[in-house]
């Protein structure tokens, strides 16, 4: 029952915000690095101006669902074909972030003004989700991108307002798989339309071609230092090292991070295997760290204040997903392939720990 009233607590909190303009800001950023090997490993970070109180979940094989229809009826149920495993929010039984036993991968990314989802009063209910569960049914049906792409005709993800928050959440989703293909999906017009992702990159708002065509800003950009520059018979020198990636957005805003989490996954020198991966995608997730203090969704009194939350990490081809959170910056594992995967019932794992700074231990 305490669960209940934080959780309740925490989505008034959230519309209130709203219905004074404020937006509960999400600045996720999402990315894809490949080892030498061919290993994949995924990684996001999750920004929200309000705790989400996240758990780590494990969705066994076989476990049944049954979405949110339109007008108070039942929406698609399904069995899940895959055990899957990842972050929730708010104590809820769906993923906001996850990969399941065959290395699908993926998360739901925040699309304010975007998100056109699909009429409830015209679709039908059988074939229907609430926004918030579609990355579970695609995580537990499906064992690659191809797969989840092929059957999103087939289903509607309709506007519906999330229980208790007041509002109609608007997301996107990206995918990736252990083949090496990345998808986003993004609700455009009533229906899901997908992307291939060639970059393995997404953030949130604008749409995904508007973030592929804003690169094009970028194309002078290198990782290399210019040579210094002969003009009116006077060498022009860089000041510093660092001069190739001159001009590199560094805010916050959802271009600028995708513009940068591309020329990471552009530039970083692949590592061998998928365990050295895991730490470099460590790295580079630290690049988009929003510390609290430093975002606010207005200059309000009182404003609600944006922060890194948690990170996740998978390893798509070994079936391993990493978390770290705000309080504890230590990589956490859940190896699926150690786990039953067949025991009925979803499993939760609590992500509160207490923060110790271990000793190094003298020779």
């Amino acid at each position: 029952m305490r669960a209940l009233v934080s959780r309740l607590r925490i989505l008034v909190a959230v519309a209130a915000a709203f219905a004074v303009g404020v937006q509960p800001a999400l600045a996720c950023t999402s990315l894809v690095l490949t080892a030498a090997d061919g290993s994949r490993v995924y990684g996001r970070t999750m920004e929200f101006a309000f705790e989400l109180s996240s758990d780590a979940i494990v969705i066994p094989r076989q476990h049944a669902f049954t979405a949110t229809g339109p007008n108070g009826q039942t929406g698609l149920s399904w069995n899940a074909k895959y055990a899957t495993t990842g972050l929730n929010a708010y104590g809820l039984p769906v993923l906001v972030d996850g990969m399941n036993e065959r290395g699908l991968a993926g998360g739901i990314l925040y699309f304010p003004n975007f998100a056109e989802y699909a009429d409830p009063s015209t679709a039908q209910a059988s074939q229907s989700m609430a926004p918030w569960e579609f990355l579970t049914w695609a995580l537990t049906r499906f064992a690659t991108v191809a797969e989840v792409k092929a059957a999103i005709s087939d289903i509607s993800v309709i506007s519906l307002v999330q229980p208790g928050a007041d509002f109609v959440p608007p997301f996107h989703y990206t995918l990736h798989d252990a083949t090496g293909a990345s998808l986003v999906i993004e609700p455009v017009g009533g229906k899901l339309v997908a992307h291939d992702n060639p970059f393995g990159v997404m953030t949130n708002a604008p749409r995904f071609d508007w973030h592929v065509q804003n690169l094009s800003n970028y194309v002078k950009l290198t990782r290399d230092d210019p040579p210094p520059l002969e003009l009116f018979g006077q060498t022009i020198k860089p000041l510093s090292t660092g001069a190739g990636m001159l001009g590199l957005p560094g805010d916050l805003t959802s271009p600028s991070r995708f513009v940068r989490a591309v020329a990471y996954a552009a530039s970083v020198v692949p590592p061998k295997t998928a365990d050295e991966t895991v730490r470099l995608a460590e790295h580079v997730m630290n690049n988009f760290d929003i510390p609290l203090g430093f975002q606010r969704g207005s200059a309000a009194p009182g404003a609600p204040l944006e922060r890194t939350q948690w990170t996740t990490i998978a390893d798509l081809s070994n079936a391993r997903f990493y978390v770290k959170t705000i309080d504890y910056q230590a990589l956490r594992e859940i190896d699926l392939k150690s786990l039953d995967l067949t025991s009925p019932g979803v499993r939760t794992i609590k992500l509160s720990a207490p923060y110790e700074i271990p000793e190094l231990e003298m020779d």
